[in-house]
């Protein structure tokens, strides 16, 4: 008995001299004591616990956990045992058995804040974002003055595209500790997703001022300032951020979008190489030298890059199918080939003409399209089944997605299939145009002078109305072709009569049925500009000084549309030139 209670005595007296190294950092040594208490103890509860933590955070995770289970087994009722092997499971990926451990936690102590706060951490990795967010909101409950709680909570938000809430969630981690630099990364990070630029680089800015040494601060940095139109300051964070982190992916890779931004091609290029070279999967890398290629006419090894977007979060309406994916690798005659559109109305439009080439190699062809264009694009081909974009074939041997079919039909640039039309308005719609137009005095011409506004390029692309109003000479007839108005462009409307404004448009289909009543279409670089382009309308597109792949470099004409001619901007951000180059083109004709 006597050497029982020696045992047990030397034992605390192990542990005591174990926790301080513990508490104080020194978890080597820590972890020294708690093995000697083992050596003669196995099955000690205390030591079991405290080197299963010691070990999960010196990165011994595996063997930490096992020793957390050991210990939980000897004493199933304490809290804290569940929490840490939770803590364990997280740092070992196991988010399920995490969250599960937390929940036991939980159960035994209601008011454990730290498991809540881990929970969400889990819930978080688990995609589980608004669960995430209760368990913040309950360890914030229980402990309001956490900074980090609050951090992760926003970074839950975020995930939820919730980013305004995510903004005041950063602004009380700040508020609480005011120089921890991840909170302004990811508060500039929410920021930009919300368009506000200027705080966003405030918000780097003082991250930076933080941290100087943290490269993805120079590299966020650096985006905000290329949002701003500030290339050249823009180039000079990345170039920081790689000289911090010669291997930084991203960076190059967003170093090559400024390159392209300032139409420097072939150094953009290089830069989207040197991002590869660091990261070969970096599918946006690879993407991004797709729109590279892809504008020089470099048609072989553009569409090849150009699949790199199935990776990417990006795409709409990727989808998997137990058939097999066609890329043209062997003949689809005889088989049924499901096409899905992906992306944009404007990509979906630009390519359908593609679903007509794959019919003419002898296979049954099913299509799939957004909402808006079924109706419309029905008329295409009537050997072609169109259908919704939530729909799916109950029987099909091959599947495509539409802008993969140039790689699939090895599409190079003397052989783009160009059509002077391909999409045709419904006469009935077209009719009740005209009529509700009234007689024809002069000619009419169709205006589009904004697309999408989430459109990640729209900044560049849009234009505000009062910058088109010098157009409006009185030798037209003005028709405004947006189904969505901008409240500043509906001001000027307001007061601007050369302007008709015809009664709310429905899908395209009624679209491309009032582009049939215009002898011209005048449009920005949107869906609008493609129809009309598609029924064989002289349309005339205006484009930024870099514009989207799809227009090549420095052409007036278009090998996608027959009767297209293409203005662009002379410098970055003058639409005031250009409209009045536009202008002189008129009056010529």
């Amino acid at each position: 008995m006597a050497h029982k209670a020696a045992k047990a005595s030397a034992a605390q007296g192990l542990f005591a001299k174990g926790l301080a190294a513990h508490q104080q950092g020194r978890l080597a040594e820590a972890k020294k004591y708690y093995q000697q208490i083992l050596r003669q103890l196995p099955n000690d509860v205390n030591a079991l616990h405290m080197l299963g933590l010691a070990s999960v955070q010196t990165q011994h995770v595996t063997w930490g956990v096992e020793l957390l289970h050991k210990a939980v087994a000897l004493h199933p009722n304490a809290a804290e045992l569940h929490g840490n092997l939770g803590f364990g499971l997280q740092a070992a990926g196991r988010h399920s058995d995490a969250v599960a451990s937390f929940d036991t936690a939980i159960a035994l102590n209601p008011g454990y804040v730290e498991a809540y706060s881990n929970r969400g951490i889990s819930l978080g990795a688990l995609q589980r974002h608004a669960e995430a967010v209760a368990s913040f909101d309950r360890a914030i409950a229980l402990n309001p003055t956490n900074a980090s709680t609050h951090c992760k909570r926003g970074d839950a938000l975020a995930a939820l595209a919730r980013y305004a809430d995510a903004v005041a969630s950063y602004d009380t981690a700040i508020t609480l500790t005011p120089g921890v630099s991840d909170a302004f990364i990811n508060r500039g990070n929410v920021l930009t997703k919300l368009k506000r630029h200027a705080e966003a680089l405030a918000s780097y800015d003082r991250a930076i001022a933080l941290g100087p040494l943290l490269a993805d601060a120079h590299c966020n940095r650096g985006n905000a300032l290329r949002r701003l139109g500030r290339q050249e300051a823009a180039m000079a964070s990345y170039d920081r951020a790689i000289t911090l982190l010669a291997g930084f992916a991203p960076a190059h890779s967003n170093r090559g979008l400024t390159l392209h931004d300032l139409a420097r091609h072939q150094e953009a290029l290089a830069s989207y190489d040197r991002a590869i070279a660091c990261q070969p999967d970096f599918a946006e890398a690879h993407r991004n030298k797709a729109q590279i290629l892809l504008m020089l006419g470099r048609f072989a090894e553009g569409w090849e890059e150009q699949e790199w977007r199935k990776r990417l979060d990006e795409p709409l309406g990727q989808r998997t199918y137990a058939q097999p994916e066609w890329l043209g690798q062997d003949s689809i005659a005889g088989k049924t080939l499901f096409i899905h559109a992906e992306q944009g109305f404007g990509d979906t439009i630009q390519f359908c003409r593609y679903a007509s080439l794959v019919r003419a190699l002898g296979a049954k062809v099913i299509l799939s399209v957004q909402d808006p264009l079924l109706r419309l694009i029905k008329g295409m081909d009537a050997d072609i089944r169109v259908i919704g974009a939530q729909e799916t074939p109950a029987d099909f041997d091959r599947h495509c997605a539409l802008m993969s079919l140039p790689l699939a039909l090895r599409t190079t640039l003397e052989s783009i299939p160009a059509a002077p039309q391909y999409l045709w308005a419904e006469e009935k719609p077209r009719s009740d145009w005209l009529q509700r137009l009234g007689p024809k005095t002069k000619p009419r011409i169709g205006l589009a002078w904004s697309g999408n506004p989430e459109h990640n390029n729209d900044h560049n692309r849009s234009i505000a109305l009062a910058d088109m109003q010098p157009l409006l000479s009185p030798q037209a007839e003005w028709i405004a072709l947006q189904k969505d108005i901008r409240p500043a462009d509906r001001m000027v409307l307001v007061s601007e009569p050369r302007i008709i404004v015809p009664a709310e448009l429905g899908d395209f289909s009624d679209t491309a049925a009032l582009i049939d009543a215009m002898d011209m279409v005048i449009s920005v670089d949107t869906s609008v500009a493609h129809l009309a382009a598609a029924m064989g309308k002289p349309t005339w597109i205006l484009l930024p000084h870099v514009a989207e792949w799809r227009w090549l470099l420095d052409r007036t004409d278009s090998p996608w549309y027959p009767s297209a001619r293409l203005f662009r901007q002379h410098t970055r951000t003058d639409w005031t030139g250009l409209i009045a180059e536009v202008r002189t083109h008129m009056s010529a004709h």
